[in-house]
C-alpha cells in the first residue's frame, strides 16, 4: 500500500504549494541517487517524486485528497520530466548538484561538469585561558589537497589532454528510463566511466597519479580574535581542500576550544575567581593584592566582610568579542578562614574581646563558634 504522500514529504494536508515545493526540493536533494548511495535511497527518491507529482497539481491533489490514490491510479505529472513552475527536474537538479538532470529534462543536450568548490575542512585547536581572553596569532598545521603543479590539475601527463568520454560524449552522465504502472521515470546519474566529468585520462600525471591533486601538509598563522570561547568557530577562506576543474578551494573553519584555569573561571564576559582572607582582614579591613588576567591588583577589604562576599574589579574581565574595547568585570568572592588552632596569646585576646561583648565561650576552647558570630553581626 503507497505511502500517504502528505507524509511521504512531511507537510501537513493544509499545506500551501509553496510549502510543498520547499518540502519537495528538501527530500529530493537529500534521496537524489547521485547524492545518496544508501541502499533503498533511489525507491524513497521515486516515492518522493510521485509524491510531488499528484501534490503539485490542484485538480489531481483534490482527488487524492477526497479518493486517495484510487483517485489518482496512474495519472500524475507525466513522470517527473516536467515540474510546471519550478522550471523542470534540469533546473533543481542543477542548482542542487552543479549539472545534474541535463538529460531528464529532456532536450538539455551534453554538457560537461564545470568547476566545483573544493571541500571545507575542520580543524579543533584547544586554547590556554589567558590566549581565549586575549587572542593572538596562533601557528597550525593541516592537510590538504592541492592543485598538482606539474598537470595543473587535469590528471594527464604534461604534454598530453584528456579525452572526451566514449561512454556518455561527454556529458558526465547516463540515463536510465523505467516503465512503471504510474508512468516512465528516468533515473539519471553520473558517468561510471568517467566518474562525471565528460573526460578520461589516457596518460596519467605521475606526481599525482591522475587525480590532479596532491594531499600536502602545510604551516599556517591565523589571528585569533580576543574574547573568543568554547565553540567559536573561525572561518580561514581557501585553505580547504583545492577544487576541481579549475574551482576555487573549500575552507578551513577551526574550532576553538579553552583549557580550564587554575585561578579563573568564564561566566560570558566576567572572570570569576576567589580570594581567601583571615579573619582579622575580614573584621579590621585590608588592601591585598589580588591576580587577574591582567597581571597582580591592589584591592580594598571593607572592615566587616562577610563570607561569601563578591568584590568588583570593573573592566578586569574579558573583552567582548568583535569589540575588544569594552570588557566585563571580575567578580572575586571572599572566602574568611576561620582557624582551627591559635596560639595562647591569641586565644587569650579573643576571649577577652568575647567578654567585651558579652558573648558566651567556653575557657580555652569555643573561639571557631565566636568568630562565626562576628561574621553573623
Amino acid at each position: 500500500m503507497a505511502r500517504d504522500y502528505y507524509e511521504v514529504l512531511g507537510v501537513a494536508r493544509s499545506a500551501s504549494p509553496d510549502e510543498i515545493k520547499r518540502a519537495y526540493r528538501r527530500q529530493a536533494r537529500k534521496y537524489h541517487p547521485d547524492v545518496n548511495k544508501d541502499e533503498g535511497a533511489e525507491e524513497v527518491f521515486k516515492e518522493i517524486n510521485r509524491a510531488y507529482e499528484v501534490l503539485s497539481e490542484p485538480e489531481i491533489r483534490t482527488r487524492y485528497d477526497r479518493f486517495g490514490e484510487a483517485g489518482v491510479g496512474g495519472s500524475g505529472a507525466g513522470g517527473f520530466q516536467d515540474f510546471g513552475d519550478m522550471g523542470g527536474f534540469a533546473d533543481i537538479f542543477e542548482s542542487f548538484f552543479g549539472g545534474f538532470g541535463g538529460a531528464a529534462a529532456g532536450g538539455a543536450g551534453p554538457r560537461r561538469r564545470g568547476p566545483s568548490r573544493g571541500d571545507d575542512l575542520r580543524l579543533d585547536l584547544k586554547l590556554d585561558f589567558q590566549e581565549a581572553v586575549f587572542g593572538g596569532e596562533k601557528e597550525i598545521k593541516i592537510s590538504h589537497l592541492e592543485t598538482c603543479a606539474t598537470c595543473n590539475g587535469s590528471g594527464a601527463k604534461p604534454g598530453t589532454r584528456p579525452k572526451t568520454c566514449g561512454t556518455c560524449g561527454g556529458s558526465g552522465q547516463v540515463r536510465r528510463t523505467t516503465r512503471t504502472p504510474f508512468g516512465s521515470f528516468a533515473q539519471v546519474s553520473a558517468c561510471p566511466t568517467c566518474g562525471g566529468s565528460g573526460e578520461v585520462v589516457e596518460e596519467r600525471c605521475e606526481t599525482c597519479g591522475g587525480s590532479g591533486h596532491r594531499q600536502e601538509n602545510k604551516k599556517l598563522k591565523i589571528t585569533v580574535p580576543a574574547g573568543v570561547d568554547n565553540g567559536t568557530r573561525l572561518r580561514v577562506s581557501n585553505e580547504g581542500d583545492a577544487g576541481q576543474r579549475g574551482g576555487p578551494a573549500g575552507d578551513l573553519y577551526v574550532y576553538l576550544f579553552v583549557a580550564e584555569d587554575a585561578e579563573f573561571r568564564r561566566d560570558g564576559i566576567n572572570i570569576l575567581s576567589d580570594l581567601k582572607i583571615t579573619y582579622l582582614q575580614a573584621i579590621l579591613g585590608a588592601k591585598i593584592e589580588v591576580k587577574t588576567v591582567d597581571g597582580p591588583v591592589e584591592m580594598e577589604i571593607p572592615p566587616g566582610t562577610q563570607p561569601d562576599t563578591v568584590l568588583t574589579l570593573e573592566s578586569r574581565g574579558v573583552p567582548k568579542l568583535g569589540n575588544p574595547v569594552s570588557r566585563g568585570d571580575h567578580l572575586i568572592t571572599v572566602k574568611v578562614q576561620i582557624p582551627t588552632r591559635l596560639k595562647t596569646e591569641e586565644r587569650d585576646l579573643i576571649e577577652k574581646l568575647a567578654e567585651m561583648r558579652g558573648d558566651r565561650v567556653s575557657k580555652g576552647g569555643g573561639i571557631e563558634g565566636f568568630l562565626g558570630g562576628l561574621f553573623r553581626g
